[in-house]
């Protein structure tokens, strides 16, 4: 894939230029490291790292332009375009030189604080069982049909995601499902997207410490819906899928300018869940639509993917796959890793490893724990660093109100000292104690999540359930100076393999 500089430059009409347009582009790159002979370099001036100081790097590698905003020397035949802000120039020049490979897809984009990964692996099953081909973007991986791609981002940012967008359309894809976060709408990573359905998911506490107000949250994620229905759209049969159980979806529908599709259980919607049986192992439940009533029998569990099943049917009926066949893609589907995932050891208690790393998420799976629960619920949680701070007491007192025993732990805390973490964490633990009249409930504050969890497991009695919260699918753990290797799973695996062996 290639473009001339001036087909480029066209995009950019207020842009200084000194230098040749007539150069052929192979690539188009923000990290000097991944420059190749005939790159255009883009120099993003981000708060810690400033693309201007690696223009040299970038030449070295082969770079033959470079888009700045800061007065730079000339650089040789180096082509220099001046613009007055690099990364809107970007987001207008990368879907033009992969050729908007959007537009030459159906884009179904999930958004909201949690559910987003499990929604988009259900929408994926499905379409995939009506016979279409599909690629999937998300937290755990990006799928090109069958071939998985490690991710960085839950939206991968402009250029890697026209890129990935690009390559599945030229390996067939008809379909892609993506988790569009709420960093990616604001920061337009979805720039040169257009999105065919729209998904909302639900709305709680988290990323505050980038988007400063909730209302600024629930706005970014809004821009999904406006993006539904643009004048300038290319592509028709635009459909809104909302939760109106939440009280967001009234602010996301009012956003859609296109068909809404609504679901729930407790209100009035187009797709209702009644007759919920929660089971540890799966659950079971009956929909009703406009085709009548689906009765599910399902490999998944708790109340939370009752609404996932509820949004990913949405989609499907949005785009005409047959009632039938998403009775069996659902009725098929396993589990998602590190969603509510089961490990199995030959323990003769629960262990269940989750995702969740918000109030909301941490309280919907131990509700879920809560229902099937014949012993004691015993909680390893932690907090991330270098993230929104004002959730980590809520969730201390949520895993002390639902829990019997919490032990609090590192998560992933970066560049923030663990012990103020938990210090955090622990404020909320004791208020949610202090609030129950109930002395058999206990906490211990382990820094160490190995240590956390082996505690946990050798606590836990027949029948208990061990609740290992906030990492799920992740494989390892961010630290101040280093990354290591870290799967919740793996190690609850080792240290039962270990408890066994040692009787």
């Amino acid at each position: 894939m290639a473009k001339n500089l001036e087909q480029l430059a066209a995009l950019l009409p207020d842009a200084v230029t000194h230098g040749r347009l007539d150069r052929e582009i192979t690539a188009v790159a923000h990290d000097s490291r991944k420059v190749v002979p005939g790159t255009l370099f883009v120099c993003l001036a981000g708060v810690h790292v400033d693309g201007h100081d690696f223009i040299e790097d970038a030449i070295k590698r082969g770079a033959v332009a470079v888009l700045v905003e800061k007065d730079v020397t000339t650089y040789g035949d180096i082509t220099i375009m001046k613009v007055d802000n690099t990364r809107a120039a970007m987001q207008a020049v990368v879907p033009y030189f992969f050729d908007y490979p959007g537009y030459n897809l159906r884009m179904i984009g999930v958004t909201g604080t949690n559910g987003k990964t499990t929604t988009t692996y259900l929408i994926r099953s499905i379409l995939r069982q009506a016979g279409y081909k599909v690629g999937l973007i998300g937290t755990i991986q990006t799928l090109i049909d069958d071939k998985a791609l490690p991710v960085k981002n839950t939206t991968p940012d402009v250029i890697e995601l026209q890129s990935t967008l690009a390559e599945m359309v030229n390996s067939g894809m008809e379909y892609v499902v993506m988790e569009v976060s709420s960093h990616a709408l604001a920061l337009e990573r979805v720039a040169g997207c257009e999105f065919d359905v729209g998904v909302f998911t639900n709305m709680t506490q988290d990323h505050l410490d980038f988007h400063q107000t909730f209302d600024n949250y629930i706005d970014a994620k809004a821009e999904l819906f406006r993006r539904l229905s643009q004048p300038s759209s290319r592509k028709s049969g635009k459909t809104a899928v909302i939760n109106f159980d939440d009280s967001a979806g009234e602010i996301m529908a009012n956003n859609s300018a296109c068909s809404v599709i609504s679901y729930g259980i407790k209100c009035s919607a187009v797709l209702t869940a009644d007759s919920i049986d929660v089971e540890a192992a799966g659950s079971s439940f009956s929909i009703n639509g406009v085709f009548g009533i689906m009765s599910l029998k399902l490999g998944i569990t708790g109340m939370f993917n009752v609404y996932n099943v509820l949004a990913a049917v949405g989609v499907a009926l949005a785009e005409k796959v047959d009632p039938a066949i998403i009775k069996q893609a659902l009725e098929s589907f396993i589990s998602v890793p590190g969603r509510f995932e089961l490990v199995h050891a030959g323990q003769p208690f629960t262990v269940i490893v989750d995702y969740a790393h918000t109030p909301d998420g941490l309280e919907n799976v131990l509700k879920t724990a809560k229902q099937f629960a014949k012993g004691r619920i015993i909680v390893v949680f932690g907090c991330g660093g270098d993230r929104d701070r004002t959730k980590r007491p809520i969730m201390g007192k949520l895993a002390a109100q639902y829990g019997d025993i919490v032990l609090a732990t590192s998560d992933n805390p970066r560049s923030e000292d663990p012990e103020k973490i938990l210090a955090d964490i622990e404020v909320g633990i004791r208020d949610g104690l202090s609030s129950i009249a109930c002395s058999d409930k206990s906490y211990k504050i382990t820094p160490d999540r190995r240590q956390a969890i082996t505690q946990a497991l050798q606590l836990a009695e027949p029948q208990d359930v061990i609740l290992i919260a906030g990492k799920g699918h992740e494989t390892y753990q961010i630290l101040k100076d280093r990354t290591i290797d870290f799967d919740d799973r793996q190690v609850a695996r080792e240290v039962i393999r270990e408890m066994r062996i040692n009787g």
